[in-house]
């Protein structure tokens, strides 16, 4: 971790997407290609923005005519859709191969072997070089800057599985007890491809003696998988496709070998399809899609709005106003603006790119080496996914797969999410001390009141949204929605504001507001509604108080504000408006389509980049959100197989044997796990398929099902900074400009808060705010629980300081420094002292264990045990400080006295 003041260029957008492309091997669309990309996500976005708005049905009201409905979806009609336009825009954004894969490297070496076996002149040889020249163009994109025609051809299959469950949903319901096979074949559903499908039975393949049903399910199942080798790589949809191949022949396994606990009963293919496809309740369609569609996308799609709105910048600028003057000042800035920016994102990578190009070349330029600069910035946005209230995607799985309330969840995950960004903290400070790094000039940075007066109104999105989850108690997906409406209302309120708009504005929207009141009163309706009554429409309604209408009103601030303003927009659409501050992406989009539209002008024309940002933040939303729904898709399988093949019983048990009935085994069992399939793999999709596997073997060895998930998404997060696949790590690398693996080892020790913080709240629940009495039976801490003494400081007080003084104990382990440099011996001391005040159960379970191998039953478990070792911890934490400080003040006064004196020679 040495100081370095090597080169400290920030990089540029271009680079950033260049940087981007490489480490998720995403195209970079230019021209026609690239409208259409955006057109699709726009239409994603706004298909999830009506879902979230007004459930699955499409319709509207008209004066005169009352509601009407276009279309009523079912879930699985919904859910398929969601899933088809993630794999479209996959298919769009991914290339299938750029040439420099495993598989296109052995066909490359066709043709020169041809050329040295027949000669470059042989018929053979040129037709195989024709043939070479063909498949390139067909399907390889070297350059990620073209659409093939492959893509296209699996784009156009992708739409037939969703047409289809749109068009046939009674058809499919009633496989439910006909069976997939009992619905017509291919060639009696469209009976004009008869010709076609008799021509291939008579080459003995059965195609007419299949459901269509089938084959679409198939063909589902098959794009899913293309579509995650794509945007995930070759192991994760290894690893589904095995899991159907499982479910199909994994009764072969011979029960009376040492894998028989992992033999099922015989299933047919037909019953897997159907399972795997057209069922919520098992599959790629289960309750992961369901918790994409209804809480994942709508949450990223607000990251996209607040991260577009320029709020992403402003709170970097704001972080760096406050800590940037002080030791080590850029770093502990860059800890706090990421772990906010990953929370918004779900995407280490993304965030650490983005938020990494403003605040590594700072940290570089205080003085942080290239490698520690990256290794902080990675690190703090892997940490993001674990910070409240959003938590990246896993806060809303957590809810769905426990049944635990979102409020509930939130409140669990904040004291451990305190403690690893309190460990960043604590080390980037340990550093810049024993390096000598010190703050940047204050010249240099915003002024924080000025930065604040600027920017409060981006803080108002955040505080509205938990005061929909928390205080409101809204559902979660409806709380989504309104945040993004009061993100749109804030950035149109404040394009169509100034000094000379400011009182006839906030007049119009306050006279708006107070008409709606009026109506509601009146009318017991809004004032569409009125129009409705008045023109004489039948609108049954009922006539509020003055505080119900207040407050009804009130509710449709937020679409008054942008109505409002963007009337103001229209009569003046080149207002100035000096607080509009949107991310430099929106502008240069504003720039490129008013220059595409041969209107240049308008890319500076305050109406049209309002528009800009609104579309744009819906197409970086959907293209956020791609991975993510693939993800999910993908990882529903391995669930959907565990459910349909009876497997959870048997893994179960064949798991608890392997950890010979030892929770600490286990847990640690569960963790490596963690890690390793959290290997360039998404976090939610590594959640999802652990939680599958091993939720059970944690419940029942007593480990209550709110801390289990957060212990696994807690290690799985480690998996992006853990080498050799530490993709966060090599991302922050590539920003820095830093060698990847000194990086990537780095950030990994920055990181070693999520590994032992986890045990701490598995052993001390306390330390969630939760009170367990069974593992059925437990709550968030309320008022009775903290007055009950004997309950709240052996459990919840104590646990909670341990683990903060352990961590600070960590940090000084990892760095080597605390007020003077530690030796490694002390360095071994302080790991003791951090473990026994985090988790002193850890020791004692090993003392069991050891006891047990010699046969002595042991139960040390017990308060009076594990307070006294966090005793002895805080001791031996206490000497090794003050041994340290000692040392510090030893050495400060030996170099006093060696100093030269004043006029010395």
């Amino acid at each position: 971790m040495s100081v370095d003041n090597r080169d400290t260029n920030a990089l540029s957008e271009e680079e950033q997407e260049e940087l981007l492309q490489e480490v998720e091997r995403r195209r970079s669309l230019q021209g026609a290609a690239l409208v259409l990309v955006a057109l699709i996500g726009i239409s994603f976005s706004a298909f999830q923005m009506w879902i979230a708005a007004r459930t699955y049905r499409f319709g509207g009201t008209l004066p005169g005519i009352g509601e009407f409905t276009l279309l009523s979806f079912q879930p699985l009609q919904v859910y398929t859709v969601h899933v088809t336009f993630a794999l479209i825009l996959a298919f769009l954004l991914f290339p299938a191969s750029r040439g420099d894969g495993f598989v296109a490297r052995r066909l490359g070496a066709i043709e020169p072997a041809a050329r040295d076996r027949f000669g470059t002149e042989s018929a053979l040889t040129r037709g195989i070089e024709r043939l070479g020249d063909g498949v390139r163009w067909a399907a390889l994109d070297p350059s990620l800057r073209r659409i093939t025609p492959l893509d296209a051809a699996l784009i156009f299959l992708s739409l037939l599985p969703a047409y289809y469950t749109a068009t046939s949903y009674s058809e499919i319901d009633r496989s439910a007890l006909r069976g997939i096979h009992g619905i017509p074949a291919l060639h009696e559903t469209y009976p004009v491809l008869e010709p076609l499908v008799m021509a291939i039975a008579s080459l003995g393949i059965p195609l007419d003696e299949v459901s269509y049903a089938y084959l679409m399910g198939v063909l589902g199942l098959l794009l899913v998988l293309e579509a995650t080798r794509r945007t995930l790589g070759f192991l994760l949809m290894s690893l589904v496709a095995s899991f159907i191949v499982y479910a199909r022949w994994g009764y072969l396994i011979p029960r009376d070998s040492a894998l028989g606990t992992l033999a099922i009963q015989p299933e047919s293919w037909g019953n897997i399809v159907r399972n795997l496809w057209y069922t919520t309740e098992a599959g790629v369609m289960s309750t992961p899609v369901e918790v994409s569609v209804r809480f994942i996308y709508i949450f990223i799609l607000f990251g996209a709005f607040l991260e577009m709105s320029g709020a992403g910048k402003w709170f970097i600028d704001m972080a760096y106003s406050l800590t940037g003057t002080r030791e080590g000042g850029p770093a502990k800035a860059s800890v706090v603006s990421s772990g906010f920016m990953g929370m918004l994102s779900g995407s280490s990578i993304a965030n650490t790119v983005t938020t990494g190009a403003f605040t590594i070349p700072l940290m570089k330029r205080s003085g942080y080496s290239p490698e520690f600069s990256g290794a902080v910035e990675s690190s703090s946005s892997s940490g993001g996914q674990m910070l409240p209230p959003v938590m990246g995607a896993a806060a809303f799985l957590i809810v769905e797969l426990t049944g635990t309330p979102y409020p509930d969840v939130i409140i669990a995950a904040t004291l451990p999410a305190i403690a690893f960004f309190f460990g960043m903290w604590v080390m980037v400070h340990f550093e810049a001390i024993r390096a000598g790094i010190g703050g940047l000039p204050r010249a240099e940075l915003p002024d924080p009141r000025s930065n604040l007066r600027a920017g409060w109104f981006y803080l108002v999105p955040i505080i509205l949204l938990l005061y929909f989850l928390m205080i409101a108690r809204f559902s979660i997906n409806r709380a989504g929605w309104l945040t993004i409406v009061s993100v749109i209302a804030l950035l149109a309120l404040v394009a169509a504001y100034n000094e000379r708009t400011r009182v006839p504005l906030l007049g119009a929207i306050t006279a708006v507001y107070l008409a709606q009141a009026a109506a509601f009163v009146t009318f017991g309706t809004g004032l569409l509604g009125t129009v409705q009554a008045v023109t004489g429409a039948d609108v049954a309604t009922e006539a509020y108080s003055l505080g119900g209408a207040a407050m009804a009103a009130a509710g449709d601030l937020g679409t008054i504000t942008i109505l409002v303003s963007a009337a103001f927009l229209v009569a003046r659409p080149n207002i100035h408006a000096p607080l509009l501050e949107l991310d430099d992406e929106v502008d240069s989009a504003a720039k490129r389509s008013a220059t595409a539209i041969g209107r240049p002008q308008l890319a500076t024309n305050t109406a049209y980049r309002l528009g800009t940002f609104v579309l744009k933040s819906m197409d970086s939303g959907a293209r956020t959100a791609t991975t993510v729904v693939v993800a999910v898709a993908a990882a529903g399988v391995v669930p959907g197989v565990i459910s349909i093949s009876g497997l959870g019983p048997n893994l179960a048990a064949l798991i608890g044997s392997v950890s010979g009935g030892s929770m600490l085994v286990l847990l640690t069992l569960t963790g490596i796990a963690s890690i390793l399939f959290g290997m360039g793999m998404p976090t939610t999709a590594m959640y999802i398929i652990l939680v599958a596997m091993l939720e059970t073997p944690l419940l029942e060895a007593g480990v209550f099902v709110l801390a289990a998930h957060l212990f696994i998404l807690y290690w799985g997060l480690m998996a992006d900074v853990t080498p050799p696949v530490a993709v966060a790590a090599f991302a922050g690398a590539g920003v820095a400009k830093a060698e990847e693996m000194k990086t990537a080892v780095t950030a990994f020790l920055l990181s070693l808060n999520k590994v032992l913080v986890p045990f701490a709240f598995v052993f001390s629940p306390g330390i969630l705010l939760i009170r367990v009495e069974s593992l059925e039976n437990w709550w968030i801490i309320g008022w009775a629980d903290i007055t009950d003494v004997g309950f709240f400081v052996p459990d919840v007080v104590i646990p909670v300081i341990g683990m903060f003084l352990g961590v600070y104990a960590l940090g000084a382990t990892i760095i080597g420094y605390q007020y003077s440099k530690i030796t490694p011996t002390g360095r071994g001391l302080y790991s003791i002292a951090s473990i026994l005040l985090m988790v002193p159960e850890i020791p004692i379970l090993i003392a069991e264990g050891i006891l047990a191998l010699v046969g002595v039953p042991s139960a040390l478990t017990v308060f009076e045990i594990t307070v006294s070792l966090r005793a002895v911890g805080l001791a031996m934490l206490v000497a090794l400080t003050y041994r340290n400080r000692s040392r510090a003040d030893l050495e400060e006064t030996d170099a006093e006295t060696t100093a030269p004196a004043a006029g010395d020679a």
